[in-house]
């Protein structure tokens, strides 16, 4: 029964990243996308594909399954199902690297909309976040505690964010601004050559430690009884989640919801919270519900192209209304 789901569900995928390349302000059927990439490599359709579409969809299909997984083992650790990536306040610390960048960098203006140093900010502002994280978590042995600890960092870069906006000049202001709708279309194939190892080693390491964690669904004194160390499953999850979500907003800006509504749709399609289904299946579903996003957000008879983020949000929002009144 499993198997024909994930079948499915690779299909749905398939059919989802072919849809991504050929929909959009030019849409280009199958045959052509066919005939462009493996026989006339001089047509304008080749340069469209190769050069926009293709890296954007495989941009999608990398940061749906990270932030997905990363959502799963936020859930897992915490025990809540309404956790998402962004509880450790890492994507806080992202968005504090590229403010600081952006808002408080106008004396060095080639930095300004640089694309890698963006990135690299939004890297050093995550990893900032993730050693204050980690220095706590070594000292706070109470889960929730921990919880609100990366609420509190979440809410002081915050804080610091909105200083640094109300400082800026409007110029600098948009960029940031623009960042923060988060973009697919920001990744090229020189950044995929980095954001596509990092994201894929850390989805596999994800996978190796299905057992604690399906061991830490049934609480801690029962994976303690089990053989399973608490404190370093809980650094292996932080450190994952960290890299996955860390990562992925350096690379495309805060994609929000993906995290928190994947799991509940995977747990939904196969009817189970083991891990050995669940984490693959988060993977599957990830990169098909973003690859379908970002078909939305491109439709011709828009006219311009939606914000990620707002599209996301759109489907994210009522399955977390669902899940309140469903849990009441």
């Amino acid at each position: 029964m499993h198997t024909r789901k994930f079948i499915l569900l690779a299909i749905l995928c398939l059919i989802a990243f072919i849809a991504d390349i050929a929909l959009g302000s030019v849409t280009i059927a199958p045959k052509e996308i066919y005939h462009a990439l493996f026989v006339d490599n001089q047509s304008i359709f080749y340069q469209i594909i190769l050069n926009h579409r293709l890296p954007k969809a495989i941009t999608a299909l990398l940061i749906g399954s990270s932030l997905s997984v990363a959502g799963l083992l936020m859930q897992t650790l915490f025990r809540n199902p309404l956790a998402g990536p962004d509880v450790l306040g890492i994507n806080s610390g992202a968005s504090l690297g590229v403010a600081l960048l952006t808002l408080g960098g106008a004396s060095i203006p080639m930095l300004i909309g640089n694309s890698y140093a963006q990135v690299i900010a939004a890297i050093l502002g995550a990893i900032l976040i993730l050693a204050l994280v980690l220095l706590t978590s070594t000292k706070v042995k109470n889960t929730v505690s921990l919880l609100i600890v990366g609420v509190m960092f979440g809410y002081f870069t915050s804080s610091i964010v909105s200083i640094l906006q109300n400082l800026s000049n409007p110029d600098t202001l948009k960029l940031f601004i623009t960042w923060t709708f988060g973009s697919l279309s920001a990744v090229g194939w020189d950044q995929l050559q980095v954001l596509a190892p990092v994201l894929i080693l850390a989805v596999l390491l994800a996978l190796l430690i299905v057992k604690p964690l399906n061991a830490f669904l049934l609480g801690s004194q029962y994976a303690k009884g089990l053989g399973v160390s608490i404190d370093r499953t809980r650094l292996q999850i932080i450190l994952i989640t960290s890299i996955l979500a860390g990562t992925a907003t350096a690379f495309t800006g805060p994609i929000g919801f993906i995290g928190i509504t994947i799991p509940h749709i995977a747990r939904g399609l196969f009817k189970t919270s083991n891990h050995k289904i669940i984490l693959p299946a988060s993977v599957i579903c990830g990169a098909t519900v973003l690859l379908i996003c970002d078909i939305i957000s491109q439709m011709p008879s828009f006219n311009t192209t939606l914000p990620i983020n707002a599209v996301t949000s759109l489907f994210g929002a009522p399955i977390i209304l669902w899940i309140l009144l469903r849990k009441r």
